[in-house]
């Protein structure tokens, strides 16, 4: 495996290129038609903001060993994959080598909207994994070990995701860890117990500020879902599978 210093810098070039993405996608909207989405949903609908992430992965996963023709990524109709509960779920990235599914990986960002979005996500990143497990459970990728399941999220870091935000009681108290919890804190507790309940084997959660956008600034609120640790479990992965082809 690389230094892993090599991958810090690709991984600040992926941050630059997120937010690069995101404000070009917005001065360039609705220059012909007069019209722009409103907020931040410019920037999400262009789609490609994401995509510095995805080169990082894809360099990450040739470097364990696994030829580049098997590594697959959303927009090319090759990364969907049979569910359970549904008939299919397109991935970001999905890698298959000689009929083997070896791994696949959901992006996540999030640029203000805090809200509800945070809570499709939850549903959307539960949902997957269950699916997908239950799905190869039933067998839908014929016999083969375990594939490697990752979860990568870059959120915002401002003063809207790091603040206290308050919890509705009606009923029944929430588990005390979300009392007075900020977004960052919530997104930390759900990459982490993803991980810790086996939905996902590894999770990834970035915090990028706008204002350190030029040079790919980034933190990491949590060890546990740090981005070597990501790096790291996918890597292992990927080439145990090489090596054992080989």
């Amino acid at each position: 495996m690389k230094d892993m210093r090599d991958y810090d810098a690709a991984l600040r070039q992926a941050i630059k290129r997120f937010w690069d993405t995101r404000n070009k996608a917005k001065k360039v909207q609705g220059k012909k038609s007069g019209r722009k989405d409103t907020g931040n949903r410019t920037a999400v609908t262009s789609g490609g903001h994401l995509n510095g992430f995805i080169d990082l992965i894809v360099s990450i996963i040739h470097d364990a060993g696994i030829d580049e023709p098997n590594v697959f990524f959303k927009g090319h109709g090759s990364t969907i994959l049979p569910g359970y509960y549904r008939a299919t779920k397109d991935w970001d990235i999905v890698v298959v080598a000689d009929g083997t599914l070896v791994a696949c990986i959901e992006f996540k960002s999030q640029v203000g909207s805090f809200g509800n979005n945070f809570n499709n996500r939850t549903e959307e990143s539960i949902g997957s994994a269950t699916d997908l497990w239950t799905a190869y459970r039933e067998g839908a990728f014929s016999e083969q070990a375990r594939p490697f399941l990752g979860y990568l999220a870059v959120l915002e870091d401002c003063p809207a995701s790091i603040k206290p935000v308050n919890v509705r009681e009606p009923h029944f108290k929430v588990f005390p860890e979300f009392n007075d919890a900020s977004y960052e804190q919530r997104y930390c507790l759900l990459c982490t117990r993803l991980v810790r309940e086996r939905l996902y084997d590894a999770a990834c959660l970035l915090m990028a500020d706008r204002s350190g956008a030029k040079n790919g600034d980034y933190r990491e609120p949590s060890k546990e879902v740090s981005f070597h640790h990501f790096v790291a479990s996918l890597w292992s992965h990927a080439n145990a599978i090489q090596q054992t082809k080989d």
